[in-house]
């Protein structure tokens, strides 16, 4: 059985979470769809409790990217607060290696099979949403597989697209933007089903955490709240 693990973004107890709730259910293998530090209080703990995981695959978001190369990342005091902080937790090395992993991903592991991405086949910054929108269908040009896996959005989903491929979104371990405060995570059973998982955690410890790591700076008290109340601010 495959857990599907998206966003985690640097949340060491939410991943600690889902990790036990997955081997209770019996996985023994996890796709890594990117995201793994950046906007965390634990940024090297959970990277190293993530590369401690047999059977993992690995793809990279764009916030293994943005950690690179901030000029790639926008120009917002949010997002370039928190990429300074991972970047200068995780040193050149780590962020450089992460920024290598690949875009995507074939799965071949349950009755389905099916392609993951972080974002989408167009951009690891573009995804889709749980309802369709009038973007989808450049997003899906092109693509020859029955079932795509995606994240980014911090949505979890399942739908059908009008093309008739599936699109999955386990949602995000670290840092969900569905008012739902639990870890949310998937597995992929052996016969092709995705059963969508909610882990409780304290997410109040991980948003002080936040807090703490960005040492004042505006980011942490924007990424705090976001993680409170599991939703995306912009401020």
């Amino acid at each position: 059985m495959l857990a599907l693990l998206y966003d985690i973004h640097g949340n060491l107890p939410a991943l600690r979470a889902v990790l036990s709730d997955a081997a209770d259910r019996g996985a023994d293998s996890y796709l890594l769809g990117g995201d793994y530090t950046l906007f965390g209080g634990w940024p090297s703990e959970t990277l190293a409790l993530l590369e401690a995981l047999e059977g993992a695959t690995w793809i990279r978001g764009n916030g293994e990217r943005w950690t690179a190369q901030p000029a790639s990342a926008p120009d917002d005091p949010v997002v370039q607060g928190a990429i300074a902080s991972c970047a200068e937790t995780l040193g050149p090395g780590v962020a450089a290696r992460l920024a290598e992993l690949p875009a995507s991903v074939a799965l071949d592991a349950g009755a389905v099979g099916g392609r993951a991405w972080h974002g989408s086949p167009v951009s690891d910054e573009q995804s889709f949403l749980p309802e369709p929108q009038p973007e989808d269908d450049a997003m899906l040009e092109g693509v020859q597989e029955a079932r795509l896996y995606v994240g980014h959005t911090h949505l979890p989903f399942q739908r059908v697209s009008s093309a008739g491929i599936e699109i999955v979104n386990p949602g995000s371990v670290g840092m969900p933007f569905d008012g739902n405060p639990r870890a949310a995570y998937a597995l992929l059973h052996d016969d092709g089903t995705v059963q969508q998982r909610r882990v409780h955690y304290d997410h109040a410890s991980a948003a002080r955490r936040v807090r703490e790591q960005a040492r004042g700076a505006a980011w942490g008290e924007t990424v705090g709240k976001r993680i409170e109340r599991a939703q995306f601010l912009v401020r």
